[in-house]
C-alpha cells in the first residue's frame, strides 16, 4: 500500500507562520487570499526597480573614484 503524499511546505511559508499564524491558516487552510493583492505586487516591483538604480549608483560611483585615482596618478605622476 502506497504511503500518502504529504503537502510540502516551502520555508517562505514558514516564515508566514511565525509571523502570523492565524495569516497562515486562512490562506493555506481556507483558501482566502488577502486584499491588496495588487497593491503589494506594485510595491514589490518598485522596490526592486529602486534595487537596481541603487545598484547602478554604486558601480557609478565606483568608476567615478577609479575615474578621480587615475586623474590623481597623472598628476602626480604623469609626464614632466
Amino acid at each position: 500500500m502506497p504511503t500518502p503524499r504529504l503537502p510540502i511546505i516551502r520555508a517562505s511559508e514558514i516564515g508566514e507562520y511565525v509571523y502570523c499564524a492565524r495569516s497562515w491558516w486562512l490562506r493555506r487552510v481556507e483558501g482566502l487570499e488577502p486584499e491588496g493583492r495588487e497593491r503589494r505586487e506594485r510595491g514589490a516591483q518598485l522596490h526592486r526597480r529602486h534595487g537596481m538604480a541603487v545598484q547602478g549608483s554604486r558601480a557609478l560611483a565606483l568608476v567615478a573614484l577609479l575615474l578621480v585615482l587615475a586623474g590623481l596618478g597623472l598628476v602626480l605622476f604623469g609626464a614632466r
